[in-house]
């Protein structure tokens, strides 16, 4: 339980940051293909014994960075064609791997859990290692703040502004990978767009600022993943006594929960107003958080 609410707290707080700028990016199909594209690789390294965080690890970055250069200089639509192309041809060979670990090993469970995860059951060794990813990773999305809040924002501007938007691009794409990666140990592969996408885009309905909406992300991202962790743990006293229910029901279960609440709270009559302006008011915000940061 101890490794498993450390393990949940770090990936939560990676997916609600990264999060934050998927969802203002408009990249949600992608973090749900990263997720794919990790699990192919934890099916390979299963295979040959080795931890499945490696490999969710290296095919994220591969493949995600492969998606971002091949969708180079094209529109978001695009870009999701890419996506989809090469999220079907690495689902095609995960399909295989998974179906060589369950007939070429001697250990069970293998696709349950790649595909839904298995936070009690974490490795003890690898947890310095989540937490040094994390650590890595908040800080390379700290350096690359300001100019990807720009390119985020309008592409041309921050061309303009000398900003290499391309290699941001590049960069950021390496950090959802590692986000996604982390998130895939706790509730799964497929299930680990819930972390990354979900605190987001509740965070992003109750603020316009995005350093904000960051701190709100993280936050909703712990509460559920903790949440999610006691109940499950709770749950071996229910039907079926002596099974339990897995993390990632409940950890997917109280996002959706918390992303609704916020939904109804914008929907009063004396917030209507506000939600239909929330997209230009956030790009005046980011614009004007900009423009005060690089005169700080």
């Amino acid at each position: 339980m101890g490794h498993a609410v450390l393990v949940g707290a770090v990936v939560a707080i990676i997916s609600g940051v990264v999060g934050v700028f998927v969802v203002i990016r408009g990249q949600s199909y992608l973090g749900h293909a990263l997720g794919d594209f990790g699990a192919t690789g934890a099916s390979a390294t299963f295979l040959f014994g080795l931890a499945t965080l490696w490999g969710f690890l290296g095919a994220g970055v591969i493949s995600g960075a492969g998606s971002d250069v091949l969708g180079h200089g094209h529109r978001r639509r695009g870009r999701d064609v890419t996506t989809g192309v090469i999220h079907a041809l690495v689902m095609g060979i995960g399909a295989l791997l998974l179906y060589f670990d369950t007939t070429m090993t001697n250990v069970t469970g293998a696709p349950e859990t790649i595909l839904f995860g298995s936070i009690f059951v974490f490795d003890p060794s690898l947890v310095p290692v989540v937490v040094v990813l994390g650590v890595l990773t908040l800080l390379f999305l700290l350096i690359l703040y300001r100019p990807l809040l720009l390119s985020s924002l309008d592409a041309d501007l921050a061309k303009a502004r000398g900003i290499p938007v391309r290699w941001v691009s590049f960069f950021f794409m390496c950090c959802m990978a590692m986000a996604v990666a982390q998130s895939s140990l706790v509730i799964g592969a497929l299930l680990s767009t819930a972390l990354l996408i979900g605190p987001a885009a509740t965070a992003v309905r109750l603020t316009k600022r995005t350093s904000l909406a960051m701190v709100w992300s993280a936050t909703i991202g712990i509460a559920a993943t903790w949440l999610g962790i006691l109940l499950a743990y709770d749950s071996y006293d229910w039907p079926p006594v002596g099974r339990g229910w897995p993390v990632s029901f409940f950890v997917t279960s109280l996002i959706l929960l918390f992303y609704l609440v916020s939904r109804f709270r914008l929907r009063h009559p004396l917030t209507v107003a506000r939600e239909t302006q929330t997209e230009s008011r956030r790009k005046e915000a980011i614009r004007h958080e900009y423009s005060v940061e690089r005169h700080s």
